[in-house]
């Protein structure tokens, strides 16, 4: 193999074993919520984003707008990217 190739399988490989948006984003949605002490209820009425799709997102079966994604993160007073990038590059 080229130089140039193996540059390209080790990248991929790099990229593959990062966790994804929806993972990062149900994670620290979760991370935060708890930290505030705060029910996904509770967070649901701070932020006008309904308990069932707030579960779904902390389960990683929704892709929310990022509309949505601004309103949790307001309600949690943290920055849009606090809620969608892994915790050791924060």
């Amino acid at each position: 193999m080229s130089d140039q190739t193996n540059g390209c399988v080790a990248k991929i490989a790099t990229i593959a074993a990062m966790p994804n948006v929806h993972e990062l984003l149900a994670n620290n949605l979760r991370k935060y919520r708890q930290e505030q002490g705060l029910t996904q209820e509770q967070l649901a009425a701070k932020s006008g984003v309904a308990s069932e799709y707030i579960s779904r997102l902390e389960a990683g079966k929704r892709n929310p707008t990022v509309a949505i994604v601004e309103k949790l993160a307001k309600a949690l007073q943290v920055s849009v990217d606090r809620l969608l990038m892994e915790m050791e590059n924060l």
